[in-house]
């Protein structure tokens, strides 16, 4: 006859407590002061079982997650706000994991020039020129390219901030062949030999920059101020030879730099959000919550558009799975804005007059606030790459 639980006679087990602060432990987790009742001191075997375990929950919930994402605008928020959250990924997540994601497969299947990165930006060529004939032949030509390359840009919402790179680009080509012409007419007048190359210059007003001779200075900045910046300067201007022959370093400085932009961006875009719907009375945290989802949505677009680059790359451009390829990465810009007015609609349930104000209100200053940051992007990845 076995002894029930309540007999006097069965073996009473003493309560656990929590070897860390003594507390009688009710579940996996010492309620008092947060400290796993298993640790890491334990079976090889048991280790591997939680780890599994783990992944395998993060897998289910990131395809639970995902579906809505893509097809469902403003869903996940919705769910989010109504309390069910354990069974998606939070949205800090979602959106780090899927911006890191895109970006890693974007330094795998672009090339300098997908991203505008030209190997000498036909400096090296112009400045080599020994006549104004070939000088002007070289600053076409590069011209050109550019020209091809900003007809090539598709719309989305980088298209703004390439187009500025590609004008800066334009603008220094220009200005080399200029600074070109000029020095083979004055050695021309004065009836000396062809001056020497020129080597890449960064120019701040009239002449060219020089850490002794033509140092930036910041007005009111202490001196160490403007030796960091200086230095600074002269980095900048060792990797663009650099670029001369390895450009793809840059593409990975740059596509590395751009994640980075976008998390500044999200509490600034919330701030707007909060701004546009004051008197919507919502905390400052759930615009940042539809922040992150329209971010995540938007790294989960470029995903997918990298992934049909890197098929275009594999197979002719004017094949059918190259120009399926096209017609998808299309497809996918397209449902990028549409999305997000949905989404924003769906969440703040204002009129659609409304909302396609404000809609274009805040398409327009993030467009600004994005060009901004692809720029500053590219000149920190010139410094630090």
């Amino acid at each position: 006859m076995t002894d029930s639980p309540d007999s006097p006679d069965s073996p009473v087990t003493p309560a656990q407590t929590c070897r860390n602060c003594g507390t009688t432990l009710l579940g996996p987790h010492c309620y008092n002061c947060g400290q796993p009742v298993r640790g890491l001191v334990r079976p090889l075997g048991s280790l591997f079982g939680d780890v599994l375990d783990n992944v395998l929950n993060i897998d289910t919930r990131i395809m639970r997650t995902l579906g809505p994402l893509f097809a469902k605008p403003g869903f996940l928020t919705t769910e989010y706000f109504a309390g069910r959250q354990v069974r998606y990924v939070t949205p800090v997540r979602l959106f780090f994991f899927l911006c890191i994601l895109a970006f890693f497969l974007a330094r795998l299947t672009m090339s300098g020039d997908d991203v505008g990165v030209q190997a000498d930006m036909g400096s090296r060529s112009i400045g080599t020129a020994t006549t104004e004939a070939d000088v002007i032949r070289y600053r076409d030509a590069e011209l050109a390219k550019l020209a091809h390359a900003r007809e090539s840009i598709q719309d989305g919402p980088g298209k703004e901030g390439a187009e500025r790179g590609l004008r800066g680009a334009e603008n220094a080509i220009s200005r080399t062949a200029q600074a070109r012409i000029t020095q083979l007419r004055e050695a021309a007048a004065k009836g000396e030999p062809i001056p020497p190359p020129m080597e890449n210059q960064i120019s701040f007003g009239d002449k060219p920059w020089d850490a002794k001779t033509n140092p930036v200075h910041l007005p009111g900045a202490p001196a160490f101020v403007d030796d960091w910046f200086n230095a600074k300067i002269g980095r900048a201007k060792d990797n663009i030879k650099r670029i001369q022959t390895d450009p793809a370093s840059y593409k990975d400085a740059f596509l590395g730099a751009i994640p980075t932009a976008l998390f500044v961006l999200v509490p600034v875009f919330s701030l707007l959000l909060k701004i546009l719907y004051l008197f919507k009375r919502r905390l400052y945290m759930e615009h940042l919550v539809v922040t992150l989802h329209s971010h995540a949505f938007i790294s989960l677009q470029l995903l997918l558009i990298f992934a049909m680059l890197g098929v275009q790359h594999l197979v002719a451009t004017d094949s059918f799975v190259g120009t399926a390829a096209g017609w998808v990465i299309g497809l996918l810009i397209a449902w990028i804005p549409l999305y997000l007015l949905l989404m924003q609609k769906r969440v703040y349930g204002q009129g659609w007059l409304m909302t396609l104000l404000k809609f274009f209100v805040l398409g327009t200053v993030y467009t600004v606030l994005l060009a901004l940051a692809i720029a500053f992007a590219a000149a920190a990845s010139l410094v630090w790459m």
